[in-house]
């Protein structure tokens, strides 16, 4: 039977996660919100717990609705403006803790009208909550039909035990749906621990997943990459992965997004938690640590060889434009200035030529203009 965290306080490591989960949204909220190519928006929380734990800290449920306010309510205001629907659905399978987050959601909604926009009906549809298994309401009609439209905008979080609900089927599906960003959780020490058992090849073809190869701490980037080598070849598609360490345990996130911005802002979160890697909390590159006498968070191994790995493909013509070379690194986990700065070493060192729309943006990629490298 699966633990209920929500009985005891949050363990520091849930409420990383936690973190993670609101800045997240936090930076996903606003580009949909302001998109005019979008009317309608869903939320969804599949896994929502009760809404708080033990000491009165936010679960999902409420850190999304707290985050869609903005600052003195100003999401809500530009929803309002704007004439746009905004639906959160929350799903929690077991009766007593569904019992318990329609109450917190219910308090929090309550206090909220009253201490801040005082209208008598939140502008935000948020009563849709569900008692049932993750798997029957994905499959149902009425979501699917919502996941498929191509006007929609949707966040779905994932907040599953274990590690079973995400299986090659619900992923594909999610990464094919239109104008949806994903995040969710899985426990990758315990695939890693039971690899040859049954219970586990029923998810996952664990022969793919080089353990053997790894240490304990990489097993999460592992899964990751499983998950990545299930995407279709020629999908333009972005996922990343984040760490988690509790004890001896690994836990981990994975992000999916279609969109280079949506992958943008998910590092710029990853990369403010991990200076180091932008992907763990347990230093998992072995890099220097602050205060020590080696520490340059300026040139932290992952760095080191991700801006190397950049300046020999650059310079055997595997990247011959700024368009490609953003994204490639955007693919591999690292903020996309990296690319940018490698960019400038070279040209610094006369090895490359740069023809075109000249620039050195590397924020908001998908509107950067095309220039070419030529290798001199």
């Amino acid at each position: 039977m699966a633990t209920d965290i929500n009985k005891d306080k949050f363990p520091d490591e849930t409420k990383l996660k936690l973190e993670i989960f609101a800045e997240c949204f936090r930076e996903w909220f606003p580009v949909f919100i302001h998109s005019p190519y979008i009317k309608v928006l869903y939320i969804y929380d599949f896994f929502a717990g009760s809404g708080r734990d033990a000491a009165g800290t936010f679960g999902s449920p409420l850190i999304l609705l707290n985050e869609a306010k903005g600052k003195d309510c100003k999401y809500c205001s530009q929803v309002r403006k704007g004439n746009k629907q905004v639906y959160f659905a929350f799903n929690e399978k077991g009766r007593a803790k569904q019992e318990l987050l329609i109450e917190n959601v219910n308090d929090f909604m309550t206090d909220c009208l009253t201490n801040n926009c005082k209208e008598n009906q939140c502008i935000y549809n948020y009563a849709n909550f569900k008692q049932s298994e993750f798997k029957d309401v994905f499959q149902n009609a009425n979501f699917q039909s919502v996941l498929n439209n191509t006007s929609y905008g949707k966040f779905i979080l994932l907040d599953q035990y274990g590690f079973s609900q995400v299986d090659e089927d619900i992923f594909l599906k999610l990464i094919n749906a239109p104008k949806t960003d994903f995040i969710f959780f899985i426990s990758s020490s315990f695939i890693r621990r039971f690899k040859e058992h049954s219970a586990t090849k029923q998810y996952f073809d664990t022969a793919k997943i080089h353990f053997y190869e790894s240490r304990p701490k990489e097993c999460h980037r592992l899964i990751a990459k499983y998950y990545r080598n299930l995407i279709p070849n020629g999908k333009e598609y972005y996922l990343h992965h984040f760490t988690i360490q509790k004890g001896a345990n690994y836990w981990g996130l994975i992000f999916g997004t279609s969109h280079s911005l949506g992958m943008e802002k998910f590092l710029k979160v990853c990369w403010e938690k991990d200076k180091f890697s932008g992907e763990s909390n347990c230093n998992i590159n072995h890099d220097y640590e602050k205060d020590t006498l080696f520490y340059n968070e300026k040139a932290t191994v992952k760095k080191q060889e991700m801006e190397l790995e950049i300046r020999n493909k650059i310079l055997s013509g595997g990247i011959t434009d700024n368009i490609e070379g953003l994204r490639y690194v955007l693919k591999n986990g690292c903020l996309p200035e990296l690319f940018t700065s490698a960019v400038k070493k070279l040209e610094s060192e006369h090895k490359i030529i740069r023809t075109g729309n000249l620039n050195y943006s590397s924020t908001n990629i998908h509107k950067v203009k095309l220039y070419k490298i030529n290798v001199k």
